[in-house]
């Protein structure tokens, strides 16, 4: 029961902040990129070509909600109900926002300053989308037709993507005849793109320390006790010296670095350390890997354990 409970919290608080970054998202385009005329990649970019073709706000979440649905029912036999369960819920918030929220903005915040705004609007949606991936979330559109190639194509969904969205951004020259407008638009492209990728690595950055130290007893210890984080002793030797050593393996989060770095110091302030960034560290302490089970591979991994039985 308390499982369930815990389960149903954290479904509740992925939904809310999914309805929370989608007003980020729809705040972003509608304050400092839609004022200035600019296509976005995505269906809220060709929901911007309606609005260029109509000048009715509405047109944008209109359009980009008809798209989802056609999408959505494509992606029900291709991908499979569940991905479908998954995106509609955003998909219908985000074409609710981009609705309501363009009316309330007269023209950009910063005035004259047509870079400025969509390089902080870019800001604003990339931090938005982040945030929905990282609640398990999808706002569909071009997520939808990544996820339909990928099913019967080999093309990655990245590639697939960043294909359409290159697609939908380039067709703004055949209504704005400005490149500038179409060069701003790969701009947000660009600084979106970036910035969904820092949300979603915030969380998993790490850094893999190598410490060499005669007092390694002391830091592993203290490591322990004081950072809360395991060690590993592995072996070494010093080829110059040609004597044995003891190197310590510790993997921790980046903001927990300076941590490690203030024990070392206290104790030897002359060990030997490297620190390397690493991303995706996972197993107790760390993130828990979600990668769904290929239960063919699974049950191909089991038959060749027992063959390897049998034969010694």
């Amino acid at each position: 029961m308390v499982l369930s409970g815990k389960k149903l919290w954290m479904s509740a608080r992925d939904y809310v902040m999914i309805v929370v970054a989608i007003f980020i998202f729809g705040f972003g385009f509608s304050a400092f990129i839609l004022p200035e005329k600019v296509v976005i990649g995505g269906v809220t970019g060709v929901g911007t070509i309606a609005y260029l073709l109509t000048g009715k706000t509405y047109m944008i979440g209109l359009t980009q909600y008809a798209i989802n649905l056609v999408l959505l029912g494509i992606a029900y036999f291709v991908v499979g109900k569940q991905f479908v369960v998954k995106t509609i819920f955003g998909a219908t918030v985000i074409s609710l926002v981009v609705t309501i929220m363009p009316p309330l903005f007269d023209g950009p915040l910063v005035p004259g300053q047509p870079f400025m705004n969509v390089c902080i609007g870019g800001i604003f949606t990339g931090i938005a989308l982040g945030l929905v991936f990282v609640h398990n979330g999808s706002t569909g559109g071009t997520d939808i037709v990544a996820a339909i190639v990928a099913k019967r194509t080999n093309v990655t969904i990245g590639r697939t993507m960043l294909f359409v969205d290159f697609a939908i951004i380039s067709s703004s020259f055949l209504l704005t005849h400005e490149i500038a407008k179409v060069l701003y638009g790969f701009v947000v492209l660009i600084i979106t793109s970036y910035m969904v990728d820092l949300v979603i690595n915030t969380n998993r950055q790490a850094v893999q320390f190598l410490i060499i130290s005669p007092n390694w007893e002391r830091i592993a210890t203290a490591v322990n006790f004081h950072a809360r984080r395991g060690v590993t002793v592995m072996d070494g030797m010093g080829w110059y010296t040609k004597h044995s050593v003891k190197i310590l393996l510790i993997v921790c989060r980046k903001i927990e670095s300076v941590t490690i770095f203030r024990i070392v110091k206290s104790i030897d302030p002359t060990a030997f350390i490297s620190q390397a960034n690493v991303n995706g560290v996972y197993g107790q302490g760390f993130d828990e890997l979600k990668f769904k089970r290929d239960l063919k591979l699974q049950e191909q991994l089991e038959r060749d354990s027992e063959e390897a039985a049998r034969m010694s």
